[in-house]
């Protein structure tokens, strides 16, 4: 399981990224790449990793779904994710 702290830093790039993202956007149709360099790090969508929502685990992530590989075992063999199922032939 991750540290919190992993977990609400990307949380907070995510915000940054979502608040930035129309100045961002405007920057670069005009090509005005000193002002965007002046914007901060974080605001950059390039920085954002993918976490699992339950454990933050950063590797096996599955976008469809927003979990670890690991996470998504567990449920789909429990029955919690609708339309999921063990396959077996």
């Amino acid at each position: 399981m991750a540290k919190e702290s992993m977990k609400a830093r990307e949380v907070k790039r995510a915000k940054l990224v979502q608040k930035y993202a129309g100045k961002r956007a405007k920057l670069l149709a005009e090509g005005d790449y000193i002002a965007l360099q002046k914007l901060p790090k974080n605001a950059s969508p390039v920085r954002m990793h993918n976490r699992c929502s339950l454990t933050g685990r950063p590797k096996g992530y599955i976008r469809q779904f927003g979990i670890s590989r690991i996470q998504f075992r567990e449920m789909a063999l429990k029955g919690l994710i609708p339309g999921v199922k063990k396959a077996s032939w």
